[in-house]
């Protein structure tokens, strides 16, 4: 696979061999960071669980210390007379049927992350296949059905993120941005990696975390030590 000059040169400054500290990691993450935008931080954690089998299941949702750096549009989904709640919480859009049958006869997707109270998962559920395909189905693991509208619209405005296991077994999660700087991105990290563990499922058995792996939008990987954060 060819490399631009950029990631070859960003290459050049990590060691494949070790995993870093996380504070290190960070700084070798921002300087080999070499794109003309605010690149995202992602953090890649391969877990040693089995995805298939609901028992060893991996999700949730956190608000980082820092957010990530990127404003998220939330759709709500309530009762009439919830929409000024949701509204004042800085929801970007609300409503009911209409917005079911918007979604439903124009594809429209103009939103980041969807909530619904949980008196409307009767009227959302019918959206299941659209929307679960893009991972914005509202689910009570991820804190977006819930009777409390207008804190659940609050903290993902605040930079709430979710997290949950692809196929392969690896969770893939933003943790801010370039322009943070080491310090912000560790704390982030932390956060993160605290709420991964404790969300081990009880039929994980051998070593939970297999890899951490920190890398920006354009840049090269970047190994994380988390072991200690297991300890």
């Amino acid at each position: 696979m060819f490399r631009g000059k950029n990631y070859q040169e960003s290459a050049k400054l990590i060691d494949r061999a070790v995993q870093y500290d996380p504070q290190d990691a960070m700084d070798l993450v921002i300087k080999a960071s070499k794109a003309k935008f605010d690149e995202t931080v992602e953090l890649h954690i391969k877990l040693g669980v089995d995805s298939r089998h609901a028992d060893q299941q991996v999700r949730g949702a956190i608000v980082l210390p820092h957010g990530t750096g990127k404003t998220k549009r939330v759709l709500v989904f309530c009762k009439p007379e919830r929409e000024e709640e949701a509204k004042a919480a800085g929801a970007d859009f609300v409503g009911g049927q209409e917005l079911v049958q918007k979604i439903q006869s124009e594809n429209w997707f103009d939103y980041d992350v969807v909530v619904a109270t949980p008196d409307m998962m009767g009227v959302v559920g019918r959206l299941g296949r659209v929307l679960g395909p893009k991972g914005l189905m509202p689910s009570p693991k991820s804190g977006t059905v819930s009777p409390d509208v207008g804190k659940a619209v609050t903290e993902i405005k605040a930079g709430k993120v979710e997290y949950r296991l692809d196929k392969t077994n690896i969770i893939h999660c933003p943790i801010g941005k370039v322009s943070f700087g080491a310090d912000k991105l560790v704390e982030n990290y932390n956060a993160l990696i605290s709420a991964v563990i404790k969300a081990k499922p009880a039929a994980a058995k051998g070593q939970y975390i297999r890899s951490c792996v920190a890398a920006s939008t354009m840049g090269p990987g970047v190994k994380i030590n988390a072991a200690k954060a297991q300890a």
